[in-house]
């Protein structure tokens, strides 16, 4: 199973619970003694994919080490709807500040690997990858890349450091897609692929003759991602992108093309209904 690294955690976490405690936590401090014990149950309001589990169980320790969460499930694991995900207890005090945080991360984690299993299911049977892009929450890319993984997608590039993508901007400042490319080779060393962006079959000829090594067809309709499959005849790894839905995706996968981006993964998941119902 994909593992996020405890610092990384534990950095974003402190963040959001500095955020939302502030210097104090006027409602509990008002109503709950010291050390008063309690427990709760995280409760799936609706079928989802799990993801952001062991992110919920940091807010609970940060705010107290004797908080303790227990599962049986683990992230990437399908839970129905009405079913317990696991318990929680510890101070009150503890759970009642850090309740909120650590449904924030659980609910739009589990939101990001329930909609990526969505799409790898709808392309389920083609030789299509479904993967993410970097429209994601600033601050949260480790953590809402990592969902996509779960729900049992790819990861594309991480940030512009570790992969080359030649976009219609960078393209427009070189003078074109050879001068670019062309730039780009004398730059990077020769274990990095080179991939361009383009967004008309004439731009796809430019990319293959110049070598690139993979090419996103940017907003192209179905037919045209049909034709860029024959036209590119396995000369460079084909990516789809722009706009494509999970009414569309299986069109799309059915054309031939390896590889499907898709932003909304990121960009726009819907937060899963999940509640912590808690006890004395």
């Amino acid at each position: 199973m994909f593992r996020l690294h405890p610092e990384t955690i534990k950095r974003v976490v402190s963040q959001a619970l500095a955020e939302d405690c502030g210097e104090c936590d006027l409602t509990t401090e008002a109503i709950v003694r010291l050390n008063q014990p309690a427990s709760g149950e995280f409760l799936a309001k609706e079928a989802l994919v799990l993801a952001g589990w062991e992110v919920a169980a940091w807010a609970f320790q940060l705010r107290s080490s004797e908080c303790v969460l227990e599962s049986s499930y683990v992230d990437g694991q399908a839970v129905a709807k009405g079913e317990a995900i696991g318990r929680v207890r510890g101070p009150a005090s503890a759970l009642l500040s850090a309740e909120r945080v650590a449904l924030n991360f659980l609910q739009r984690l589990s939101g990001i690997a329930t909609l990526t299993r969505q799409y790898v299911d709808a392309v389920s049977g083609t030789a299509a990858v479904i993967v993410d892009t970097r429209k994601t929450t600033p601050g949260l890319r480790n953590l809402e890349k990592y969902a996509v993984r779960v729900g049992g997608g790819r990861n594309h590039r991480f940030g512009l450091f570790d992969g080359v993508l030649i976009k219609e901007n960078h393209i427009a400042v070189a003078g074109g897609i050879d001068q670019a490319i062309a730039s780009v080779r004398r730059s990077v060393d020769h274990l990095k692929k080179i991939e361009v962006e383009v967004t008309s079959l004439h731009e796809l000829q430019q990319a293959l003759d110049a070598g690139a090594d993979a090419v996103l067809l940017d907003n192209m309709k179905p037919d045209e991602v049909r034709e860029a499959v024959r036209l590119a005849a396995g000369r460079a790894v084909l990516e789809v992108s722009g706009g494509i839905q999970l009414e569309t995706v299986r069109e799309y996968a059915l054309t031939g093309v390896q590889i499907i981006s898709v932003g909304a993964l990121t960009h726009s998941p819907r937060a899963m209904d999940i509640s912590l119902e808690l006890q004395r």
